[in-house]
């Protein structure tokens, strides 16, 4: 039996690296809405802790009316006692595996206070190796293995400002990121030079996460991801993300068929591009005994910055070493090349799940 969790806070856990975390309030809002997500994944007698049984079971039930349309009888999933809180889960036997959105710290200090044995959680030096690996240099030693014609990116870790400074003067445009963060946040974007607020930003990251990525601008055209998951036999993959963002935050992803996302991709880069970075990855990247899902989130971009021209590709702006909405979106993408739908996250005093038509163009 697996117990299920989904824990959205966990790249800000990441950052923190301690134990006794407690997640901003939107952080644990979403958790409390969304706490039914696992669903998607889980298997009959599989277990997923939320904070709201009625809730999660209302709102898991709401989803599956949207979802049998599009997908038939296989997510009419309506197991018994699949959600519990903590109050029930405490005396529940048969407990052998637990799959959290991510690890970290915070969220193993939390089962352990929740009387599951740490004899089925990852050890203390299991987590620092994967915290070690979601740093963001992690993908900037993958791109240069990448490279290949039709592709761009260079990443730096600098350890000072006057490495940050030398940077902008090679790109003149940087984007900086924080070594560990969330999406949409630790990102700073500089053009020309750097001002007091940048240059307080950038000392607090080298004292509390000891350097700062930086990175040269692309004029992004599109967001896109590729999903894996790392298994005793090696990396599989599992499909095609496309997804929005605004201002580097999360806002939604397209529900296809994975040969209609390649159909839009194939109009800004060659699909042949794309699978070569794919097996590039399968055969290339190094988790150690990291075993799940990951996703490495990359982009199409307009080359020379020019509009009109030839696009590249980013094979790698990021690695994410957990489970991601693309594997959401995977889980309820259509089976019919003519369904074509977008999946949101809104906000209106709650998180919801949303899902819309979508006319492609």
């Amino acid at each position: 039996m697996t117990l299920h969790i989904f824990n959205p806070e966990h790249d800000i856990a990441l950052a923190s690296n301690l134990s006794n975390f407690t997640a901003p309030h939107a952080g644990r809002q979403l958790r409390a809405d969304l706490g039914f997500l696992p669903a998607l994944w889980a298997q009959e007698g599989d277990i997923i802790l939320v904070e709201n049984v009625e809730y999660a079971t209302k709102a898991w039930k709401r989803l599956i009316q949207r979802l049998v349309p599009m997908l038939g009888t296989t997510c009419s999933m309506t197991w018994n006692n699949m959600f519990q809180c903590l109050e029930q889960l405490i005396p529940t036997p048969g407990i052998t595996h637990v799959n959290p959105w991510g690890w970290d710290k915070a969220i193993k200090q939390e089962l352990v206070r929740k009387g599951i044995s740490p004899s089925i959680l990852p050890s203390d030096e299991h987590l620092d190796t994967i915290r070690q690996l979601s740093h963001r240099r992690t993908a900037a030693q993958l791109l240069p293995f990448l490279q290949m014609e039709g592709t761009v990116g260079e990443a730096f870790l600098c350890d000072s400002i006057e490495a940050v400074e030398q940077r902008l003067k090679e790109y003149h445009r940087l984007v900086l990121k924080a070594p560990w963060s969330s999406s949409g946040r630790g990102i700073r974007f500089i053009d020309g030079e750097l001002n007091d607020y940048h240059r307080g930003w950038i000392r607090n990251l080298l004292k509390s996460q000891g350097g700062v990525m930086a990175e040269p601008y692309y004029y992004k055209i599109k967001d896109f991801g590729m999903e894996f998951e790392s298994t005793d036999n090696g990396i599989r993959y599992l499909g095609l993300s496309l997804f929005h963002t605004t201002n580097g935050a999360y806002t939604g992803n397209i529900l296809a068929t994975e040969y209609v996302k390649r159909e839009l991709l194939s109009r800004y880069v060659s699909i042949d591009l794309i699978d070569c970075v794919n097996e590039k990855i399968c055969n290339t990247i190094q988790l150690g005994n990291y075993r799940g899902p990951f996703g490495v989130d990359m982009m199409i971009v307009m080359k020379s910055g020019e509009r009109g021209e030839n696009c590249l590709l980013h094979p790698c702006v990021e690695i994410n070493l957990r489970r991601t909405m693309g594997h959401v979106a995977l889980a309820i993408s259509p089976v019919e090349d003519a369904v074509c739908k977008v999946m949101r996250i809104d906000f209106n005093g709650s998180y919801k799940l949303r899902i819309r038509k979508l006319h492609l163009k």
